[in-house]
């Protein structure tokens, strides 16, 4: 099904992009949300109507996310561990608490915008991605210390 996307979707396309999707995606998802609109001649002239306005709102979303990633720059994400001898987690550290601890820094963000490369599974400093808007991300040190 080919549609117009009224909103920058992540690994989709861009505002005003005709893509084809599956119909039960297009259904149950992006037209509820008001992230697309079928296309036809009425749609298209209803979207250059609407351009600008969804335009400014996407610019909106991208000075958010630059904001975001302003303020986990300012703090440090760091968890305290019970490990054993070989510096070995007894567990490991997951997305759930990492959002947790961004969430209680009053910090806000997606799971899908949270990419742990590798588990963090022992103490040190491990990478992770934030990647709140397409096309802009950035790393971040977690720094596990033995309780």
């Amino acid at each position: 099904m080919k549609i117009i996307l009224t909103t920058n979707i992540k690994k989709l396309g861009k505002i005003g992009d005709l893509v084809n999707v599956k119909p039960g995606y297009a259904r149950n998802y992006l037209f509820p949300n008001n992230m697309a609109l079928r296309n036809n001649k009425k749609n298209l002239e209803y979207y250059e109507k609407i351009k600008h306005s969804m335009n400014e709102k996407e610019s909106l979303k991208l000075e958010e996310a630059n904001q975001l990633i302003d303020k986990i720059s300012k703090i440090k994400i760091i968890f305290n561990k019970e490990a054993d001898e070989k510096q070995q987690l007894y567990g490991s550290i997951s997305k759930k608490e990492i959002l947790d601890f961004l969430r209680k820094n009053s910090i806000i963000i997606k799971s899908d915008d949270l990419i742990i490369k590798d588990q963090i599974k022992s103490i040190g400093e491990h990478q992770i991605e934030i990647n709140p808007y397409m096309d802009i991300s950035k790393e971040f040190t977690v720094v596990v210390n033995k309780n």
